[in-house]
């Protein structure tokens, strides 16, 4: 009776020894796939080296955190507030790395805000113009516009065989109506309506060398063109 005591309390110890290696060892397990699972490398491409530098740079909180426990949409949030990006894919690649593809928007024309100095990309969005270093050979635009209002202009534009190079100013009116400059210093007037119909007419009457002497083309009454020289 003894000895089948003695062996019972054995079986228990060695049960109890088991199951307390097992659970360490299990917990070294899931200790190990944890660290294998925390984010080591985060890489950044697309845009140039300062850019992608100063962006990874912002994003080095993620490193040695879980890769399973970070939301995409924190990342896009953080993403969503560098205005001179176009668009941008996130992605996660197991077990420990965060890939991040960058667009650049379009520098489209530089305007003045608040005595600040901006460009405005072809996402409609204000850019600190400090941030690239660019020469001042973008157009620039006058008046209290907004970003769906150039952009807007802009698509129209593109719709026709005017050559946006070719543009010095734009200049936006309370009446939401544009006038814009060439680089020719020729004023084009456009209609509030039907600017695309406006925009081939003033380039065919350019290319027809219509204008003689003037530098004033004032569509902004439907079927009419007054030509000025001022």
């Amino acid at each position: 009776m003894h000895q089948s005591i003695d062996k019972k309390q054995k079986y228990l110890l060695y049960l109890i020894i088991f199951l307390f290696l097992t659970t360490i060892n299990n917990f070294s397990l899931i200790r190990s796939k944890e660290l294998l699972s925390n984010i080591k490398t985060i890489e950044v491409s697309g845009l140039k080296n300062n850019l992608n530098l100063s962006i990874k740079k912002n994003f080095e909180f993620l490193l040695n955190n879980n890769i399973f426990q970070i939301e995409k949409e924190l990342l896009e949030n953080k993403l969503d507030l560098y205005n001179y990006l176009q668009n941008y894919k996130v992605f996660k690649l197991y077990p420990s790395k965060i890939i991040i593809k960058l667009t650049q928007t379009n520098l489209l024309a530089t305007t003045i805000k608040n005595n600040q100095k901006y460009i405005i990309g072809s996402n409609g969005k204000l850019i600190n113009f400090e941030i690239f270093n660019i020469n001042n050979d973008l157009p620039h635009i006058f008046g209290n516009f907004t970003g769906e209002d150039f952009i807007l202009l802009t698509k129209i534009i593109n719709q026709t065989e005017f050559d946006y190079n070719n543009i010095k100013d734009f200049f936006f009116f309370p009446s939401e109506r544009w006038d814009i400059k060439t680089k020719n210093n020729v004023t084009i007037k456009l209609p509030i309506k039907d600017i695309k119909y406006a925009f081939i007419k003033a380039q065919n009457i350019i290319k027809s060398n219509e204008l003689n002497n003037n530098n004033i083309i004032d569509l902004r009454i439907a079927n009419r063109v007054i030509l000025l020289n001022e």
